[in-house]
């Protein structure tokens, strides 16, 4: 029987991370690291990271289940756990990615495939992700997408000459606040920022400019993909499709609509406490705990799963009259799916 599910966090060492995924979200890194990204939930076929041999896919962390993957689940379950949400890919992957980001440094200026590149290139997949900023330093800033009238000839010339940052533009962040960025848009995460990202399940990243660090490990200048980014980077300045962001209050709760895509939904719960009610199932969702505490209990599931701050959930499609308890105030990011027609 499915229940919902915790995963046990995988930790990325990056040059440009620290510890804030430690000090804000409570998990526990390893020491003396510098930690730029904690893969909450992920689940990747074969030859994709680090080029494993094996799939690298979620550990579960609770209940019966403890020990599977998340690829183990989609195999055994199918669409009980997965519902209508499509697999991703030739090898039927999860159809997301979530993580938390830690940019102590700016991230490099950096590019996703779209569908058309990713067709016609069978090591590239299409990524689109969405940041939710969780917390960040004064003055702190993303950028993303290119200012009006930067021609593709014009943004090279500007990479060889080491200003690229200034044809991008450049956003100042807040708390709370959230920006989709869908494949092609040209982006860098800024230093001093915590962010939630939710993307499709790809690893494919062209750099095209990174500050002209030093890889410590190398002892060299990072790898840049010029080339690959100025095939991928939306030159056409045609407008982003406006995110109708709207809000439902009720005497609970409140949802607030963050971002619609043909990949995902992504909504900000919040929710008072010492509520007690169903949760809504028939199709998966993930939900990203930002801050408060809460528990969900089964029919016939004697085990409780708990969620709090910093911890990442998948609600299974089917499940048997799932409840949620919050302990305290609770605020979390909820993750839903496009369903198939």
């Amino acid at each position: 029987m499915l229940y919902p599910l915790k995963f046990k966090p995988r930790f990325v060492e990056k040059m440009w991370g620290g510890r804030k995924i430690e000090t804000v979200m409570g998990k526990q890194l390893p020491s003396d690291k510098p930690i730029g990204e904690s893969w909450e939930l992920y689940d990747f076929p074969p030859g994709v990271v680090d080029e494993s041999k094996d799939w690298v896919s979620a550990e579960i962390s609770n209940g019966p289940l403890v020990g599977k993957t998340l690829h183990q689940l989609v195999e055994q379950f199918g669409v009980d756990l997965h519902g209508d949400a499509k697999l991703a890919g030739e090898s039927g992957q999860f159809p997301i990615l979530i993580k938390f980001l830690d940019a102590r440094e700016d991230l490099s200026v950096q590019v996703h495939p779209d569908a058309k590149y990713a067709a016609s290139h069978p090591d590239a997949h299409l990524k689109s992700e969405a940041w939710y900023i969780v917390e960040n330093d004064k003055h702190a800033r993303i950028l993303k997408g290119l200012k009006p009238d930067v021609t593709c000839e014009g943004f090279r010339r500007a990479i060889e000459q080491g200003r690229c940052e200034g044809l991008i533009q450049s956003i100042p962040v807040q708390p709370g606040q959230c920006y989709y960025l869908p494949s092609g848009t040209v982006h860098a995460l800024g230093a001093g920022i915590l962010a939630a990202e939710v993307q499709t399940p790809s690893d494919t990243t062209f750099r095209v400019y990174d500050f002209n660090r030093v890889d410590p490990s190398t002892g060299k200048l990072r790898t840049l993909h010029v080339d690959q980014a100025l095939d991928c980077i939306d030159f056409t300045h045609t407008a982003e499709p406006k995110q109708n962001r709207s809000q439902v209050s009720g005497l609970s709760t409140t949802v607030s609509r963050l971002v619609t895509s043909e990949y995902f939904k992504l909504e900000k719960v919040r929710m008072a406490q010492g509520v007690d009610e169903p949760v809504s199932h028939g199709q998966p969702m993930v939900w990203i705990m930002l801050d408060g505490e809460a528990s969900i209990k089964m029919d016939d599931v004697s085990e409780v799963t708990t969620l709090k701050k910093g911890e990442t959930l998948l609600l299974p499609a089917q499940m048997k009259n799932p409840r949620i308890s919050t302990t305290t105030e609770c605020v979390w990011l909820e993750v839903s799916f496009p369903v198939r027609t």
